[in-house]
């Protein structure tokens, strides 16, 4: 024979509320200090990133001794115009910290090497007019990837990024699909 038990709504509810609350905490946690989530809306890293994907950066990346690295794809906080509040973007880094970076004849140079840098993940080779960045002690320089369409420190009035305002280095794009970014 059942036993009819009889259901305490009260004590159900809260019960799922404790979870939602628990649920809700740990993904802000999560969110607010290990990864960064974000849409990037433009192609200026196509064809490693493109337009509407969805990616995931790890903000601990640089935390624990690791520096950034010359072709690490970060999220980062910058003001790209005058009079206009920090964006969030996502770029390369190609500049490091007290390095001389000049772009000439449509190629990069790092400290006045005779051996342009390799960049195998161009989806075309650039055309631009020539630059000179010297890069501040605790600054990098970023561009995209998709060069001839890239709104990047080559057009910004503050070309450099502090490290602090690098948010976290890029791994994994997840929409649409899986993809180890590097």
């Amino acid at each position: 024979m059942k036993e009819n038990k009889q259901i305490n709504w009260k004590k159900e509810l809260f019960e799922w509320i404790k979870i939602i609350v628990m649920a809700s905490a740990i993904a802000f946690f999560i969110n607010t200090f290990i990864i960064a989530n974000s849409r990037v809306p433009t192609g200026s890293m196509e064809t490693t990133i493109m337009p509407g994907d969805r990616i995931f950066g790890f903000r601990l990346a640089y935390k624990f001794g690791e520096d950034p690295k010359r072709g690490d794809i970060v999220i980062f906080d910058h003001e790209t115009g005058p009079g206009l509040e920090e964006t969030r973007l996502v770029k390369r880094i190609i500049g490091l910290p007290g390095e001389t970076v000049d772009i000439r004849n449509n190629r990069i140079y790092i400290n006045d090497s005779e051996t342009p840098l390799n960049e195998p993940y161009l989806p075309e080779e650039m055309e631009t007019e020539d630059y000179h960045f010297k890069v501040p002690e605790g600054c990098y320089l970023m561009l995209g990837d998709n060069r001839n369409n890239s709104a990047d420190a080559r057009y910004w009035p503050d070309p450099y990024v502090p490290e602090d305002k690098i948010l976290a280095k890029v791994l994994v794009r997840y929409f649409p699909g899986i993809k180890v970014i590097h």
